[in-house]
């Protein structure tokens, strides 16, 4: 081949990035990404995403994977850029996110600088990814960046990473991009749709427990179907919020709590648990015991690998394959037995419902979280996306907030990082312009990425910030006076958020009362704009509530 047919290898890796389908890369170029940010430049299909840290391209990039199912590409330079990351990586690969992190570096063949910035950044990324990879050769692009792709798109989705070093990006190659290929999923074994029939059927009180790993692709539809032919009462974990409509009259809640709410009343009355999606990084919201006490419960797992074996978790029966395909299938076999009873769990269903409307009436102020709640889903539609940031109004939020579709409350059981927040309702905004995207941040992880409002506002992005105050690292003090220690080493002072906000181009807002709270809601989610509300929260009965009152309720019942 002549000379002239070979391509620059950077030109090379962004024709690979586009045949994947990719529309935008976030990051923050270092001048080692000089030759990529060059043939990035003459991308007809790619946007470069420029943002203010690392971390918040991270962000940006995972989420945009956990919408679309394809992977969020973002870009850093060497060294201090790279480690920048970590959080993010961390973050897409216990979240299930697919996500392409691509690095840059110094020359690995003739460096002149000694070590100057030089990590061996493909072992940090090691432990944290799915598939990490230093380009050696030009050559090696095109496999190497469809087996990252691949990788990280596949079950359990998660991030990659591929380091591109100088010298590398400035080779000439004749390689050309290798093509996506079609997949399908395997679908579940035949005895084992039959096994967990047999289960369901000859059970009296069954009942689905819906986890992360139904939050994606196709499941909503089957499991709707599915909850619609036999009646059988469900609940999610926290990353399963939302896979179906929580109007439903079978809907028996949310487990936020690690345990002792009403829906564990729900499950402690199962004679029968379908678990699916389950992902050990979620604390399961039952306990299967091996301890010789009599435990009758059948539970079977339905998922797209085998169940990890913990030492609270051992299902019976294991249903394997395309979640979706699994659920269509155990539907299409199953006939509703008339020994089905779930009287009682709608009891304690009915039960927290009534618990949660009085508190959620609360107009106090500073404004009481479970109202909060109760204003944000008054004031957005059905297929609004709230974007939660990491406190303990994450545990209010999953409680009381009725998500009606997949992927409409975006709340992180997995790392549970603090600073998330904005950057999931900047990448959600962008993904879908048309919806209204509100970010949910204590005062303390909004702090932790707020330099992305620039970001937001350059972009023209339209979105509400709505930060809890409480001037202290609430959750953690939640848990300290839970704990009985005293109250110690977690308070601090905030900026005016107000003129914070506004010093970046974007409008700000504070709180004056729950009736302003409303108007301040509805003004903002029809303004077009980057808006922050900023919201005085009384958290000084989380403790009482969440702790004790809500666990001597439900063991009254």
């Amino acid at each position: 081949m002549a000379e002239s047919d070979k391509r620059k290898a950077s030109d090379l890796f962004i024709e690979c990035l586009e045949q994947e389908g990719v529309e935008y890369i976030f990051g923050v170029p270092g001048e080692e990404n000089l030759d990529f940010l060059d043939s990035l430049s003459r991308s007809k299909q790619i946007r470069l995403i420029l943002t203010r840290h690392e971390q918040g391209a991270g962000f940006m990039a995972a989420t945009y994977g956990r919408h679309t199912g394809k992977a969020g590409v973002c870009l850093s330079t060497l060294g201090p850029g790279a480690t920048n990351f970590v959080t993010a990586a961390a973050y897409a690969t216990l979240g299930g996110m697919p996500m392409l992190m691509i690095t840059g570096q110094k020359p690995i063949k003739k460096s002149k600088q000694g070590r100057f910035q030089i990590l061996d950044v493909v072992s940090m990324m090691q432990p944290i990814t799915k598939y990490a990879h230093q380009m050696a050769s030009s050559d090696n692009i095109p496999s190497r960046v469809r087996e990252a792709f691949r990788i990280a798109e596949e079950e359990k989705p998660g991030a990659t990473h591929i380091e591109l070093p100088e010298d590398i990006a400035d080779e000439h190659t004749d390689s050309r991009p290798v093509p996506r290929s079609i997949v399908r999923r395997p679908t579940a074994d035949v005895k084992s749709i039959v096994q967990a029939v047999d289960a369901l059927q000859t059970a009296k009180r069954p009942l689905l427990v819906i986890g992360a790993g139904a939050n994606r692709k196709m499941t909503s539809k089957m499991l709707g179907e599915f909850v619609e032919k036999t009646g059988i009462p469900f609940l999610t974990t926290q990353l399963g919020k939302g896979v179906i409509d929580e109007r439903h009259p079978m809907f028996l809640g949310c487990a936020a709590l690690s345990a002792g709410d009403f829906v564990h009343r729900a499950i402690e009355d199962a004679d029968c648990i379908v678990n699916i999606g389950h992902d050990v990084i979620e604390k399961p919201p039952f306990f299967m015991h091996n301890d010789g006490t009599r435990d009758d419960r059948k539970v079977i797992h339905v998922s797209t690998k085998t169940a990890e074996v913990d030492p609270v978790y051992f299902p019976h029966i294991e249903v394997i394959g395309d979640i979706a395909n699994a659920v269509w299938q155990i539907k299409e076999a199953i006939t509703p037995s008339p020994k089905w009873n779930f009287d009682a769990m709608l009891r304690y269903r009915a039960a927290e419902v009534e618990h949660t409307d009085k508190l959620a009436s609360d107009e106090r102020f500073p404004i009481f979280p479970p109202h909060a709640v109760k204003q944000v889903r008054d004031a957005l539609p059905d297929d609004a996306i709230v974007c939660l940031d990491n406190g303990v109004y994450k545990l209010w939020f999953a409680r009381g907030y009725c998500a009606t579709k997949s992927n409409t409350v975006l709340l992180d059981n997995a790392l549970a990082t603090m600073g998330a927040g904005l950057p999931s309702a900047m990448a959600s905004a962008m993904v879908y312009p048309d919806r209204k995207v509100l970010a949910v941040c204590g005062d303390g992880g909004f702090m932790m990425n707020s330099q992305e409002m620039e970001t937001a506002v350059r972009l023209g992005l339209n979105l509400t910030v709505l930060i809890l105050n409480d001037n202290a690292y609430g959750m953690i003090r939640w848990k300290q006076a839970n704990m009985g220690f005293a109250d110690f080493g977690l308070n601090y002072g905030n900026p005016d958020f107000v003129q914070y906000a506004q010093s970046y181009g974007a409008n700000g807002y504070r709180v004056e009362s729950s009736a302003h709270l409303k108007e301040l809601l509805a003004h903002c989610r029809d303004t077009p704009g980057v808006h922050l509300i900023d919201c005085p929260v009384d958290y000084s009965e989380n403790d009482r509530i969440l702790n004790t009152e809500i666990k001597e309720l439900s063991r009254a019942l």
